[in-house]
């Protein structure tokens, strides 16, 4: 699909830049909406930047969409992801999914532009069904600490539906599993960044509970690849979603940790702490949806992936 102007909040971010270098070989203009919180400008490498038009403010307050004409696509992936990220500002979490998202439809209305909003495999919560299929109806504790974020997307995701039924929106949702790769924040709390950084520096590497808790671990590269699919998809989006996107193969947080070990080879040491509360005891998406719809799952292996996830975070912190 020919594309001449998109937008992306969150473009300085792990998947937003992922996004940005994918899409700069298609489109004409990106606007990227970042306050740059989490994210970081230089994740954007292209070679020619001038395409790039960006905005370094904060999306609850952004009040310049008058600014953008003929927009094709707008794709939002304006959100803190990292546990320790959100639960610091857990009014902030909630605000970007309520008031801000009110604001983008209120301008993809107008627009008549694609909408695509990442959502999240945290909408279910700690499951009670396993794998995870896009009509369960999750397990979330709407008080306990992760409910800003979790609760936060729930209700977006609400949003989103009623404007399209109301106002016949071309949007699309999706729910993202455990991803990682490039660009991702060595200090985001998360399980990969978390275990390649600490064994880098042979410090401990530290797993929160007994470590026989599950996740299912997809490479960005597989994600693009995916939401560029749905992108060029011709009918009415919002029929079709919300979809879970991931990676399917389930592994123990303790063999991740053994496995990123022994890539790098590092004499860190292994310590259990204790499980976060309402931190999901299993994770594991059914793409068997994605798969009918989009005709995709992912290709890249996780020892592939951390190999090249390995490598990135050499280089970032000059080891």
């Amino acid at each position: 699909m020919k594309l001449k102007k998109i937008i992306i909040t969150g473009g300085a971010g792990f998947i937003g830049s992922n996004l940005v270098n994918f899409y700069s070989k298609i489109a004409d203009e990106i606007c990227i909406i970042d306050n740059l919180s989490t994210g970081s400008f230089e994740n954007i490498i292209l070679e020619n930047k001038s395409k790039i038009k960006h905005y370094q403010e904060d999306l609850i307050d952004f009040n310049k969409y008058n600014d953008f004409k003929n927009i094709d696509l707008f794709l939002n992936f304006a959100c803190k992801a990292s546990p320790i990220a959100y639960q610091k500002d857990p009014i902030g979490t909630l605000k970007l999914n309520t008031i801000a998202l009110f604001n983008i439809l209120d301008f993809v209305k107008i627009s008549g532009c694609k909408f695509l909003h990442a959502s999240t495999s945290e909408v279910y919560g700690d499951p009670l069904v396993h794998p995870q299929k896009e009509n369960y109806q999750g397990n979330v504790n709407i008080v306990g600490p992760r409910a800003c974020y979790d609760e936060g997307k729930r209700v977006a995701e609400t949003i989103i539906t009623d404007y399209s039924r109301l106002y016949n929106l071309k949007s699309f949702i999706i729910r993202i599993f455990n991803t990682y790769g490039p660009n991702m924040h060595e200090n985001d709390g998360r399980v990969i960044s978390n275990f390649i950084t600490q064994a880098l520096n042979n410090h401990q590497i530290t797993i929160y509970g007994n470590g026989n808790q599950t996740r299912s671990f997809c490479y960005i590269d597989d994600l693009v690849k995916a939401i560029n699919k749905i992108v060029d998809l011709d009918f009415d989006l919002g029929k079709f979603s919300p979809m879970n996107l991931g990676n399917p193969t389930e592994y123990k947080i303790s063999d991740i940790a053994s496995k990123v070990k022994k890539i790098i080879f590092s004499d860190s040491e292994i310590k259990f702490c204790d499980l976060p509360e309402d931190d999901p005891k299993m994770r594991q998406p059914d793409i068997s949806y994605a798969k009918r719809i989009l005709n995709w799952e992912p290709m890249v292996s996780l020892d592939q992936g951390l190999n090249k996830t390995i490598e990135y975070f050499k280089k970032k912190i000059n080891i």
